[in-house]
């Protein structure tokens, strides 16, 4: 929200109080209070008037400040409020200073420190004895307006190398310094400025990030009111916000991660394809079936089938009940789908018809969100007189989840939970008494919640999984999310991109997209084009809106294509658990804005057309039909995956791909786990694995574990390079091999046998350590 006429005004009926000096200090332990009057104190009679701003500063974890800026604190505690585990123990190690030239708390490596040497209000942030930023003149604010609203706003500075990455998943540049950006949940598709997954959380490249404790709206203004500054504001008497040092993005999302949550580990089949029926298809268990046993036909491996919204009756959505007309048998067509090795998905949304069987019974039961004067809310957009499951009331939600149970027991697997975003923000009452409008964006990550939890409770840890399109804050803890309804275009491909690196410079480690795009049906160049992309993505499904997205509708070559990139992906698989491991236990995404993996390079900070996957796989999608792409290359010499040609950064490449290719490059000096198996994604990765090995270092040691299926390592392999010998040791286990990229000349191999290979040499492991000679030819 602007609230400025220019520099020197403000908009009409808007008046602004900044705090200007500070008359007085109270310090507790961990724990700072300023309060910072808005006129400047000369002499007693000042001190008979406010207005007065109180600024508080603790810390709820080392390298970490909270910041409370208050005008009026007697408002009643509503909620909800977002789930922050803060830690105790650093209030205790925190350093509180107070003299006369400067009050100060320290958290670790990061200070906030307001100074009182000058009768000028000002909260510098500081780190490693260098300013990050500081919230200068007439930064803080808390606004009145004539219509009788009140705000509260904050500024820090912004240096012009200074960028600023985030704010969830938003589909316009990834950068988002110029951008007016509201936390509130819209289902505006992938083509907006709306978004599904609104995050009050930013970093920058300039070593801190800033979250916003507010679950609902959030305006930001990022260098697009106060140029030099980033601007954020609520609605209210007070405003909270988490200032996080990092030095680098990924310690900035670990902390950030840290604070609200992380991903956890998901089922190793839900990394396979996911083919569905797609939207309003027409479709029974005999189309179903023809798509599984072409795909079948076709060597196309396949892990779960997605019954999308007409698995249910028209207009009785949701009631959970099959469609009797379709699906007579659906208990029968389940268990004969899973004889195929399918696991499979349903859909989903909060939403209750007015036709559903569901209505009545939710009405009565006090189950739907009410309006103040007791009335169930409804609107007739999505379903005639739809309604909204009150997730607020735990008994409504236990009655929800009983309907999902009995789904569960009848064969399916996971939930496609869709919606969530079309939540009224006024005239409702929320059995709870949270307030409407924190309600608002907070809603999904109950509906997600709820939904995850039985999956967690039924089938156990690490293999519950959803397919979510809404989230906010803490929903990273709910995966995977899709981004959403896209177009199916070249242009869609790109918004699907910047919205998913977005999305992981938030917080969140999973995500996917439609491949070929959701409304209208993509030509087979498109189509083609997607295939690798989303097999390149953590989690990879065919969907579509009114048409199907089985590869022969398109033509022959998208068949041959989808099954080379599948059988890639699965072979992928020991180093896309390895991935994951870091989303688990750091809160650092699969998928990575090239930023965020080089944050020393600044031709990477604003790449949006590129990312890396893990820490070792650069990919660069192709987004033309005729296969030319440009992408850039950071320091080093980077090795094409398909086809072992090296490449020489830092520089700008262009090249032209077909169909069955794409940039996908391995970093110097990596070690790239590849499966034995490429027709699934559940096997034994430490069987028959290959360590492809990149040019590795002189001195260099890496180490690379091998996951289990359950999130245990199975085996650790260590590789290095001294004096023209890469020796590589293994922990015991099962028949593995070494494949040395671009080498062409050994001289000898101790532990292994060892012949040509096209990319290299490969050798085959004969004892727990291989020793290469290399030659001179190396």
């Amino acid at each position: 929200m602007k609230f400025t006429d220019g520099y020197w005004l403000m908009r009409p009926g808007v008046h602004p109080i900044y705090p200007v000096e500070v008359l007085d200090v109270a310090t507790g332990p961990g724990r700072l209070t300023a309060y910072a009057p808005g006129q400047h104190i000369r002499d007693r009679g000042d001190l008979l008037k406010g207005p007065m701003v109180t600024v508080e500063l603790a810390a709820p974890m080392a390298d970490v400040v909270k910041v409370t800026v208050t005008h009026f604190a007697g408002a009643a505690e509503r909620g909800p409020r977002f789930e922050i585990a803060e830690d105790e123990g650093a209030a205790a190690a925190a350093v509180v200073r107070c003299d006369a030239d400067f009050a100060e708390l320290t958290s670790g490596a990061l200070t906030a420190r307001i100074d009182r040497r000058t009768r000028s209000w000002g909260l510098d942030f500081l780190a490693e004895g260098r300013e990050l930023t500081r919230s200068g003149f007439k930064a803080m604010a808390v606004i009145d307006t004539d219509e009788g609203r009140h705000f509260v706003r904050e500024q820090l500075d912004l240096q012009v190398d200074h960028f600023v990455y985030g704010l969830g998943e938003r589909f316009g540049p990834l950068v988002k310094n110029g951008q007016v950006v509201d936390i509130w949940n819209a289902d505006g598709g992938t083509a907006s400025e709306q978004a599904y997954k609104n995050v009050p959380f930013f970093l920058t490249n300039a070593g801190y990030g800033v979250f916003v404790d507010h679950p609902g709206h959030v305006s930001f203004e990022v260098a697009s009111e106060a140029v030099s500054r980033v601007q954020f504001s609520v609605e209210g008497q007070s405003m909270e916000y988490y200032f996080i040092y990092g030095p680098t993005p990924k310690d900035i999302l670990r902390k950030y991660t840290a604070l609200t949550g992380r991903a956890p580990r998901v089922p190793a089949w839900s990394y396979g394809l996911w083919l569905t029926t797609s939207f309003t298809t027409s479709y029974d268990e005999d189309t179903v079936t023809s798509f599984i046993e072409g795909m079948a036909e076709r060597d196309l491996p396949l892990s779960v089938f997605h019954f999308d919204t007409f698995w249910m009756r028209e207009y009785h959505w949701c009631d959970f009940e099959w469609d009797p007309r379709t699906f007579p048998d659906p208990r029968g067509m389940l268990a004969r789908l899973k004889e195929r090795g399918l696991r499979i998905c349903v859909w989903i949304n909060p939403y209750v018809g007015q036709r559903s069987k569901l209505f009545e019974e939710g009405k009565a039961r006090g189950y739907l969100l009410r309006r103040p004067n007791g009335d169930v809310w409804q609107w007739d957009h999505w379903q005639p007189g739809c309604a909204i499951v009150d997730f607020t009331n735990p008994e409504a939600r236990q009655w929800w989840t009983d309907k999902l149970d009995a789904l569960l027991d009848m064969g399916v697997d996971c939930f496609k939970s869709d919606f969530g975003e079309r939540i009224p923000a006024e005239d409702v009452a929320w059995y709870d008494g949270s307030d409407p409008e924190r309600m608002h964006n907070y809603y999904t990550y109950l509906f997600n919640e709820t939904v995850f939890e039985l999956l967690r409770k039924r089938r156990g840890e690490g293999e519950a999984v959803v397919f979510a399109r809404s989230a906010t804050v803490g929903g990273q803890r709910f995966p995977v999310h899709w981004s959403g309804d896209c177009e199916s275009t070249f242009a869609a491909m790109g918004e699907n991109l910047r919205g998913g690196l977005s999305l992981g410079m938030s917080g969140f480690g999973y995500w996917s997209h439609d491949i070929g795009g959701f409304e209208g049906t993509p030509d087979a160049g498109i189509f083609k084009r997607w295939i690798a992309f989303g097999l390149l993505s953590s989690h990879s499904r065919l969907h579509g809106s009114g048409s199907y997205r089985v590869p022969w509708l398109f033509d022959e070559e998208s068949v041959d294509v989808l099954r080379s990139f599948t059988r890639l992906k699965m072979r992928l698989m020991p180093y896309l658990l390895r991935a994951a491991g870091q989303a688990q236990n750091e809160g650092v995404p699969i998928m990575r804005a090239m930023v965020l993996e080089f944050p020393g390079d600044p031709a990477c900070t604003h790449l949006e057309r590129q990312y890396m996957l893990g820490d070792d796989l650069l990919v660069a999608p192709v987004f033309s039909r005729d296969g030319e792409v440009s992408y850039y290359v950071p320091e080093g010499t980077w090795t094409h995956l398909l086809t072992g040609r090296t490449v020489e950064g830092p520089r700008w490449v262009t090249e032209r791909h077909g169909f069955d290719s794409i940039p996908l490059l391995v970093r110097p000096g990596a070690v790239v786990p590849f499966g034995a198996v490429d027709d699934r994604p559940e096997y034994d990765y430490a069987s028959g694995v290959t360590l492809r090995v990149y040019r590795p270092v002189e001195g260099a040691e890496v180490v690379t574990e091998i996951p289990a299926a359950d999130g245990t390592v199975a085996r650790i392999f260590s590789t290095t390079r001294r004096d023209g010998m890469i020796t590589v040791e293994a922990s015991p286990g099962g028949p593995w091999r070494v494949l040395l990229a671009g080498v062409r000349d050994v001289r000898s191999v101790r532990g292994g046998t060892a012949r040509a290979d096209e990319q290299g040499v490969l050798v085959e492991a004969q004892e727990a350590t291989v020793t290469i000679e290399l030659g001179d030819r190396t």
